[in-house]
């Protein structure tokens, strides 16, 4: 999928701005994946499964904007973020077992897609205002 012609993305990226997109991409499907089975099936707070599964909802919000390659989505995914590293480093040093690697995987991939945006976001940026010497 190309991405559309705006004044910050030009018709074809460059390979380091696709690339972080496809790490956002694929850490947020990560993310989501993991919070539905983590709280469903693998280790949820009660047994036969528990609400908390529906903390993944804010996660598939932005996967339109990432999609069509939208400045401003990555811009405010790597604030959403913050909160799911939070709980994955407070259950992980909680939790046992199963658990606590969930958590500790969360956090993980919360901080993966956290710098792919990041990086996403200045690749874009730099492209436009090329830093003056």
């Amino acid at each position: 999928m190309q991405p559309p012609s705006a004044p910050l993305v030009s018709s074809t990226p460059a390979p380091a701005v696709a690339r972080t997109r496809a790490l956002a991409l694929a850490a947020l499907g990560g993310l989501i994946v993991l919070g539905l089975a983590w709280e469903l099936w693998l280790a949820p707070l009660r047994p036969g499964g528990s609400w908390w599964a529906l903390k993944v909802l804010p996660l598939a919000i932005p996967l339109a904007g990432l999609l069509k390659w939208r400045l401003y989505t990555f811009r405010w995914l790597s604030l959403l973020v913050w909160p799911y590293v939070a709980e994955g480093v407070v259950r992980g040093s909680n939790d046992a077992g199963l658990s606590a690697l969930l958590a500790w995987g969360q956090t993980g991939l919360a901080l993966l897609l956290f710098a792919a945006c990041a990086a996403h976001v200045r690749l874009r940026l730099r492209a436009v205002h090329p830093p003056t010497a």
